[in-house]
């Protein structure tokens, strides 16, 4: 019969173990999302150009980087880039570039979706106003994009927090990993992935409840 005893998990506890790997999870997350949502932006404008020069390198990127596992990505950065460097780039840098990277290509399909979603009015409008094209997406359309496309980006980067646990292939100190080097040190490890579970769910469902409120208030505004 499994007995559980979670009697352990103090104060000290936390603090000394898993406080650190929240912080990089939280770091990895919002780096990532930023970094992301900026290169995500510029992949989305280069495949609504009308010059195939530039739709054609977007495609490729969000389409290959779509199709392949993280996991896998997460692994291929920490191994190769050491090759053609010359020189590692540790476990916590090679995640925040994978994940940027990564991320990035769903970020633009997003951010796609939501400049295809500012009707058509509104450049032409920006057009007669005499702004060029770069304005006219800077000033015009972009911000009633990212308004337009916030509940899924959001939603989105809940998502990428739930996936920094990945990066637990390539030993970076995690959320999940501050779990685990607590379990194994008081010899819990059932507890301590069941704690991490319910953690994880906690933070990604309070921020889905947040986003649903914030999706009704920009229904509303609309």
């Amino acid at each position: 019969m499994l007995n559980l005893d979670f009697s352990f998990l103090s104060w000290d506890v936390i603090t000394g173990f898993v406080a650190k790997g929240f912080l990089f999870s939280l770091q990895l997350t919002v780096v990532a999302m930023v970094g992301g949502i900026l290169l995500g932006t510029l992949l989305a404008m280069m495949r609504l150009s009308s010059h195939k020069w530039l739709q054609i390198p977007a495609q490729l990127y969000v389409d290959t980087l779509r199709s392949i596992p993280l996991v896998m990505v997460i692994l291929w950065f920490f191994l190769l880039i050491p090759l053609l460097t010359g020189r590692p780039l540790g476990a916590e840098l090679s995640a925040t570039i994978t994940f940027t990277v990564f991320e990035a290509a769903y970020y633009s399909e997003i951010m796609r979706a939501g400049i295809q979603s500012v009707p058509k009015g509104q450049v032409y409008a920006g057009y007669a106003m005499g702004m060029s094209y770069r304005q006219t997406m800077q000033l015009v359309v972009l911000p009633q994009a990212f308004r337009n496309m916030l509940p899924v980006l959001l939603t989105q980067t809940i998502i990428l927090f739930q996936d920094t646990s990945l990066v637990y292939a390539i030993g970076a100190y995690d959320l999940l990993k501050g779990f685990e080097v607590a379990g194994k040190n008081f010899n819990r490890p059932v507890e301590t992935y069941l704690v991490a579970a319910v953690v994880y769910f906690v933070i990604c469902f309070s921020l889905s409840m947040l986003v649903r409120r914030l999706q009704k208030k920009i229904a509303i505004i609309r």
